[in-house]
């Protein structure tokens, strides 16, 4: 799996509707590329007045991500209506290899604390 990772910052006043924005349409709407895992959506008061958006999407492979970004798959997409309420944000794109997901970090504890029981 390959996780996408991009940084968007608001201004105070249009942060809420930058997130509104966000999980109404934006990161539900990426479900039309096959491959497309699902979102992390992070957010935090930053410096100079600021609010700082991070996504983390997931996709199955590069194809995937090339699907969603096209050939210049590093650059950021950005939302038709998106734009306006960034005060600025990340123009490329980083993208991981997953290692671990939440689910399998669980499973790994749960295996884990299976073998330490004491009977």
């Amino acid at each position: 799996m390959i996780s996408r990772i991009w940084h968007g910052w608001t201004t105070f006043e249009n942060a809420d509707k930058y997130e509104l924005l966000l999980r109404a349409e934006v990161l539900p709407g990426i479900h039309r590329i096959t491959g497309y895992n699902g979102a992390y959506l992070l957010r935090r008061d930053a410096a100079n007045q600021e609010i700082e958006f991070l996504t983390i999407t997931q996709f199955t492979d590069m194809v995937a991500v090339k699907a969603f970004a096209g050939k210049d798959y590093e650059r950021a997409v950005i939302a038709p209506g998106a734009g306006k309420l960034l005060s600025h944000y990340d123009e490329r794109t980083a993208h991981y290899e997953t290692l671990l997901t939440p689910a399998e970090v669980r499973a790994l504890a749960s295996r884990a604390s299976g073998r330490h029981r004491v009977i």
